[in-house]
């Protein structure tokens, strides 16, 4: 199952309270308060991994918790701090506050790993209220709250080249054709009801190079408004690099069950124009057009979908999936827009602002003054 939305509530891990004891040792004529100090709560962190493809996991388990701190022991012994909670994500993971709606990281790259929730602070035991004037203190410090937070993790999938168009144009096909993936492929509308994901390798060994390729379920008109399957796959399409819209070009008598449409023209400006109205910048990403199906095509329907191609000045490509005619130049076309539009990569090893870490932690009293002896007060 793909899950790409999810909502999540965490809660860092409480401070342990302050202990308030004193030294009634044999022989220690001045013991004097010896309260220790609670341990600070655990964080919750979110990290990016390559191990992951859907937020799935966090369907039936929405609510996470750190551990909390210790409480203070005698003797000085400061209570044991919470564990960290990591929790893991799929590359590609947009994080919202639920709040406020407002875009707190983008998960781009493999091993980013954020501060989401902070644990509570441990409280200060009776040993740190000692003064010369008030020597047996029993004042302690109760542990601080943990952060809770809500969140809302979004999933777009991060790939090379997406393929759009209308339900049933050969999409699923196709990409079966270029990668080893194997999605439902059968002669009815949206047939495709999750993304798809396939690497495609170019040239042979050891001079090969590889990409990856979307199959996004059927787009309609109305789509980013909701209608068909509307905007949950969408917002898929802004992740890649290069757009691959496929027109069919059948002939309405050999298409299987009167899919195949009147205008392949009218066609292709429907869904640019719903990529548009959802976010101007899919219409300005390269675009590869694609005539497919015309192993049982439509000349007029060809000529014509060719002749708007040249005057848009589009890359231009009739295949069939079926027969595997065209599509070792469709491919090596992709690859080659590809290598020219994809971001360049990031060095992991370099920090990125982006990216935040636990920051270290302070002491939360300030250290003992040496004396004139060189001994702490």
């Amino acid at each position: 199952m793909f899950l790409d939305e999810a909502r999540i509530r965490v809660k860092a891990g409480d401070g342990g309270n302050g202990c308030m004891a004193f030294r009634r040792e044999k022989f220690v004529p001045r013991g004097g308060p010896s309260g220790g100090d609670g341990g600070h709560g655990g964080d919750i962190l979110m990290s990016s991994s390559l191990s992951h493809n859907t937020l799935i996991h966090f369907r039936f388990n929405p609510e996470h918790k750190a551990q909390r701190g210790g409480h203070g022991l005698g003797s000085n012994c400061s209570g044991q701090s919470g564990e960290p909670t990591i929790l893991n994500v799929p590359v590609g993971t947009m994080l919202y506050d639920d709040q406020t709606g407002e875009l707190v990281h983008d998960f781009a790259h493999p091993g980013e790993t954020i501060l989401i929730a902070r644990g509570g602070r441990g409280g200060r035991g009776n040993q740190h209220f000692a003064t010369p004037t008030h020597q047996a203190p029993r004042e302690h410090e109760l542990g601080r709250p943990g952060e809770e937070r809500s969140y809302r993790l979004e999933l777009r999938l991060l790939a090379d080249a997406g393929l759009v168009g209308y339900p049933n144009v050969g999409k699923s096909t196709l990409i079966s054709r270029l990668s080893a993936a194997r999605p439902k492929v059968a002669n009815y509308a949206f047939t495709t009801l999750e993304p798809n994901l396939g690497v495609v390798q170019v040239g042979d060994f050891p001079h090969t190079e590889s990409f990856t390729v979307a199959d996004l379920p059927g787009l309609i008109e109305g789509a980013h408004l909701g209608h068909g399957l509307g905007i949950q796959f969408l917002k898929h399409i802004e992740r890649t690099s290069v757009i691959v819209h496929l027109v069919d070009v059948s002939d309405s008598s050999a298409g299987a069950e009167g899919n195949a449409r009147p205008d392949p023209v009218a066609d292709f400006r429907i869904i640019t124009a719903e990529l548009k109205s959802f976010d101007p910048a899919l219409a300005a990403k390269p675009t590869l057009l694609v005539a497919a199906k015309i192993d049982v095509a439509d000349p007029a329907k060809l000529k014509k979908l060719a002749a708007f191609a040249k005057r848009r000045k589009l890359p231009f490509f009739p295949i069939s999936a079926v027969t595997g005619q065209g599509i070792d130049p469709l491919k090596f076309a992709i690859a080659d827009l590809v290598a020219v539009h994809r971001p360049k990569p990031v060095d992991l090893d370099e920090p990125r602002a982006a990216s935040v870490k636990p920051a270290k932690r302070k002491p939360a009293y300030p250290p003992p003054r040496p004396n004139a002896r060189g001994r702490a007060r």
